[in-house]
Formats: C-alpha cells, structure tokens, sequence
C-alpha cells in the first residue's frame, strides 16, 4: 500500500469515527459539539475519498445509507421472537386493576416499574450481528413482518455500527420510528412547495416515509428513532430500565423521558407528569407504558394470547369533536353480536376523517340516551378506535325518537334474542346465519387456528355466497373442480388449497378448541383446557365446575364452554369434522394423573445445571406436579441452584428458602419417580 493510499485509508477512518461519533452525540445524548454545517462538511470529505478509492469503503460506512436503486418490493420475514401488542389502560382504575393483577400474581406488596412515553410512530425491529445491522422489520401481524433494512439504514438515528468491545454476538431490539413535529412541519412544506400531496399527520408522514420502494426518498424524509426494549437479553441486565441504559451505551437512543418508578403511585404521578410535559415534546405520544422491571418477573407474570401481562399502556384521553349521527346499522359479529354502528356526518377528529363510530350496545345507546338525527361528541378512543362519547340533547331538532334493537337478525331473519344479565344482543341463527358463517369460517382457518393458507376472506365469502359451505367440516369435501370455478381461483390455486386443507387435518387440541370459536375461548384458555382435559369427549362431558378448576378459566368462561358443549348442532359439527378426517393427539389428563407429589410445591431455577437443562429440569418437575417460576417468593418451596447462580440465590437466603443443589434435585426426581 502506498504513502497516498495510506493517508486515505487513514483518514477515511478518522472522518467515520468522527461521524458516527456526532451521529451518537446527536440523536443519543441530545448534546451535539458541531454544527449541522460543519457535520456536513465531514460526510462530503468522506464520500469524495471513497470515491477516490471505492474499494476502501464498507457497508457500515455513514455514506452507505441509501441504497443504489429502488427495490421493487418488500420481503415478508418472520420474526424470530413475535412482536406482541400491548394491553390498554383508559383510567386510574384500570391501572390499579393491573397493578394489583401483577402484585397477587408475584405475591409481592410493591412492584418497580419501568415508565416510558408511548411514541405515535412505527413499530420496528432491528437485528444486530456482531454488533452491525443485518435487518430491519416492521411489526406486520406480530409474526411477520416486511424487511425495510434499506430504508431504515438511512435513519441517521439508527447506528448501522453498535459502539464498545462487549457486545452480543446477536442482539434484537425493538422501537418506534417516528417524525417530528418540527420536521413534519418542515416536510409538509417542502412537498407543498413542490405541488405534492402533504401528510394529514406526523404519524402517516412516518409510515409512509418508511415504505417507499425507493430508499433516497425515505432518506430525505425527517426520521427519527427511539429504542424501547431489547427482544433479545443474553449478556445484558436483569432490568428492563438497566437494559435500556446498556442500549443507550451501544447508541441506540433511547426516550430520556423513561424513568423507574414504586407502585402504583409511582405510575400515576408519572402518567401526571407526562401528561403535562406532551405539548412540550418535539414528538407526538398517545400515552405512557408501563413494564415490570425485573426481568425475572416479567418471566413469571408471562403472557396472555398476544400480550404480555406485565406490561400495559395507559392511554391519554382523546380529542373530542362534535357531528350529527345520521343513522344507526346493525353489524352481525362471527358469535352472532349484534353490534350497533352510528353513520356519521363526517368529522376530522385525532387526524383522520371519520364517518362511522361504534356504540357497543343497546344498553350503551339507552344510558348515553343517543338517537338518530342527534348532535353527537365524537373521540377516537386510544386515539384508534372512533366512539360516541354521549349526545347533545340541547341541540335536538324536534322529537326523535329513541333507536331500539330489531328483533329480526338483518342477516338471517332469525329471531334476536338478549341474554338475561348480558348485554349482548343475539342471532339464535348459528351457522344458518351468512354473517355467523363467513365470520366462523374466517377465524377457523386463521393462522393461530387451523391455519389454512389460501382460504382468505374473498374465497370464504364465495364459498358462503354460492351456498358451497355450510360449516367447517364441508371445508373438507370441496374438490377440485368446485374451487377452480370461483373468481380468481386457477386449478393450481385450488390444488394448493386442497393440500393446505389436507394439512391441517392433523392440529394440536388447543389450536382445534380455539378453531371452533367458542366465546372468549382465546389461544391461552384454549391450550389450558386441552392440557387438562386431554381430549374432546372428556371436555365435552366437563360440568362447570369442572371446567372452572383449569387454571384461568373463570364462571364466565366456563359457563360459555359449557354451553358451546351443550348444543346439539354444535356437537354435530364437531362429529363432521372428525368423519371429514380431522385428528388430534390426545393429551393426558392432569384428571388421570392422580394425586402428583409435587403438586403443592413452587421451585425456582438459577445458575447452570450440567446433567440437565434448565427446561428439561423444569418439564420433569412439571411432570409431578410441581409449579416452577422465575422469581423467589414466601411462597417459593426451595430454590434449585446450579453453577454460577444469580439473584435468586441470594434472594432464597433473604427470605430464608431452602436452596438445592444439582445432586438434591436428582435424588428429588428419584424419590418421586420423575
């Protein structure tokens, strides 16, 4: 190498640890040293010197965040771990019900929390290997999402390089790419300027920024990035808040408005606070989030369905305008609600346009005391989902007469009915009802059921409408021919759907339970019900007492799977679709097991077993009956500690818990035959 291309290579070094130094002082620290001239400066050296010597220049180089051309679509990737939504929270008492769910579920008096804004942005996941940027995905359906790692990779505030020596070899973090106001304000203006169409809001601007097929465009588009949690923790803290500090030494920025809070006094003030510093912030939020700290904690609260249990979003209120109700319709729901939904004169309201607005029930409609031709208040609940707040009975143009229930379903014609205590009305028309039938089927065939690929909405809405499909089981006595004669529907389609049908003939019981519907029967309830019954025939004879000793199965729930069970023509169905060659393993009932011996017990797991795996030690344990969690409580019968163990150790001596080695473990699962 020459004395020139010495210096060059040298000074290209020079100017990217120079900028990627500004970009983390910058969008990580808010404390910038330069200039946004002076910064410019440097990158335009650095470009004209890879120019000069290309083959000096790699992909984590600032200059390499706009690709060479546009892309003529995005790939759908999967997502290593799902990305979940999160449950909300509209009121204080909905905040003390879920902080009062964590507390009774860790069996502690106080809990530390995680507190953060809740950005009005784009969820983002972002892979890192070997400390460089690898991939970029949008959130999707919580399983997959689409791959725009070419344009995030023009996000100055995403660092395409993570600083320090002790990094993850592979590391997930998730985010929020948003706008700010300042520089939507700023872009709206340029595209008017330039006679194009303008942004309605920050947050549109920030979505469709994200997904032009041609990265420049992204790149000249005021993007910004907060990281919020790390999807990956291996090498990293213990505590989300310590997490979140680790990842901001990385440069990832992070929201310096995320704080650690005590209880629920804590999380209010917090919500206060927030609450008053909005309009203060260059960046829309909807809320704040709220999330256990401890990671050990947030292990053993776990899941429900699609969200986490140990975490929530509280929302701010909405904004309100006023319209007038032109009219109110009957939706019919896949369990055969009868959903009432106001038509609107149409009102901007949180940013968007809004013509129709739901008004849950009868009930809700009497109590609000809204009738048609009425001056309504209009809010976007959770600044998503349009609601009418209440009516302006002021503002009544002559008598109007109340709105009730009809007593025919606007779809079947069969007869509504309103359970006494509910307030739900009904179709009693089941599967005859066309909108029961398209809406059962579609959830019947959805992913997290028998996941049918090919029998989409559009195709089931045929099927339905050509009178081809009555229930699940005529799914499986369609042929070829019939398939291949609807809209859009070749014979290779139509062989493709025919094997996916053949394939999810074999299903796990929990995913056939969730299948067939049953109300407020989720994936979670599902799968606890097939683990503890085992099969279809014991479940369907459970009474409801039965049923309520599974564990998060309530009266409410209970009663509904009762009923499900109870009617002839549902059992009917389930009998097609056995016939029709759909199967399942059975599972063993925790009934046949008999009285396990470890079935009073709680252990929890730390450090490293050698003879085993911590899962394997935990499923072995399961199987007698034993309960295993991740964080030590008074509760806790001993804790199981292996080499190196951590906090749960020294926790066990705090509160005096029995501590068990490797060798104490075996001699256990001997004892009892485990």
């Amino acid at each position: 190498m020459n004395d020139e291309r010495k210096d060059a290579a040298s000074r290209i070094e020079t100017l990217r640890e120079k900028i990627h130094e500004h970009n983390y002082r910058y969008y990580v620290l808010d404390d910038p040293i330069i200039s946004d001239a002076e910064y410019d400066r440097l990158l335009r050296e650095l470009e004209a010197l890879e120019s000069e010597h290309p083959d000096l220049v790699t992909e984590d180089s600032p200059t390499q965040r706009v690709g060479a051309r546009p892309a003529e679509g995005f790939e759908t990737v999967a997502h290593r771990i799902p990305m979940l939504s999160l449950g909300n929270a509209f009121s204080e008492d909905e905040v003390a019900e879920f902080d009062r769910r964590v507390r009774d579920r860790l069996d502690i008096d106080e809990v530390v929390y995680s507190a953060e804004p809740k950005l009005d942005g784009v969820a983002i996941a972002l892979r890192y290997e070997n400390g460089r940027l690898t991939l970029a995905a949008t959130r999707g359906d919580g399983r997959s999402g689409e791959d725009v790692t070419a344009n995030v990779r023009t996000i100055r505030a995403v660092p395409l390089k993570l600083r320090g020596d002790d990094l993850p070899e592979a590391l997930e973090v998730r985010g929020e790419i948003f706008m700010t106001r300042s520089g939507f304000a700023e872009l709206n203006e340029r595209l008017a300027d330039a006679d194009e169409k303008t942004f309605v809001n920050p947050r549109n601007a920030a979505s469709g920024s994200l997904r032009q097929l041609d990265s420049s465009v992204t790149a000249r588009r005021p993007l910004h990035f907060f990281c919020y949690q790390a999807a990956t923790t291996d090498g990293l803290p213990g505590r989300h808040s310590e997490i979140l500090e680790k990842l901001r030494g990385m440069g990832l920025p992070v929201s310096p408005e995320a704080q650690s809070v005590k209880g629920l006094k804590g999380l209010l003030a917090y919500y206060e606070q927030a609450g008053e510093r909005r309009d203060q912030l260059d960046y829309d939020i909807d809320g704040v989030v709220y999330k256990v700290d401890d990671l050990d904690q947030q292990q053993e609260l776990g899941f429900v369905s699609r969200a986490p249990r140990w975490a929530i979003a509280h929302k701010f209120p909405a904004q309100e305008e006023t319209t007038r109700l032109v009219g109110i319709e009957v939706q019919v729901g896949r369990t055969g609600a009868l959903t009432p939904v106001a038509r609107l004169e149409p009102v901007f309201v949180g940013g968007v346009t809004v013509t129709n607005a739901t008004l849950h029930n009868i009930d809700e409609i009497r109590r609000k005391d809204v009738r048609p031709g009425d001056y309504v208040v209009v809010r976007r609940a959770g600044d998503v989902i349009p609601e009418i707040v209440r009516s302006i009975p002021e503002r009544r143009e002559g008598e109007l007469e109340p709105w009730e229930m009809p007593e025919r379903c606007p779809e079947c014609d069969s007869a509504v009915e309103q359970v006494e205590g509910e307030a739900v009305a009904r179709c009693t028309g089941g599967l005859v009802c066309p909108a029961q039938r398209k809406r059962a089927l579609e959830h019947y065939a959805s992913r997290a059921a028998m996941d049918i690929d090919g029998l989409g909405e559009k195709v089931i809405g045929q099927l339905v409408d050509q009178d081809l499909v009555h229930s699940p089981a005529d799914l499986y006595k369609l042929d070829r021919d019939t398939l291949a004669g609807l809209d859009r529907m070749g014979e290779k389609s139509a062989e493709n759907l025919l094997q996916a049908l053949e394939d999810s003939k074999k299903v796990a019981l929990g995913r056939l339970l969730f299948a067939l519907g049953i109300r407020e029967v989720g994936e979670v309830t599902a799968r606890a019900l097939a683990r503890h019954f085992g099969t279809l025939d014991k479940l369907a004879e459970a009474s409801v007492e039965d049923l309520e000793a599974v564990r998060d199965v309530g009266p409410v729930v209970a009663r509904h799977v009762h009923a499900f069970f109870d009617e002839a023509h549902n059992r009917k169905v389930i009998e097609e679709l056995l016939e029709a060659g759909v199967s399942y393993d059975p599972e063993e009932s925790a009934a046949d097991t008999g009285d396990l011996p470890l079935s009073d017990c709680t252990y929890v797991l730390t450090g490293s077993l050698s003879g085993l795996t911590r899962s394997q030690a935990k499923k072995r344990l399961e199987s007698l009956g034993a309960r295993v969690t991740g964080s030590v409580s008074k509760n806790t019968t001993a804790v199981i500690a292996g080499e190196n163990p951590g906090s749960k150790f020294d926790k066990a001596g705090e509160l005096g818990i029995d501590v068990l080695d490797e060798a104490a473990l075996e001699e256990l699962l001997r004892k009892h035959g485990g």
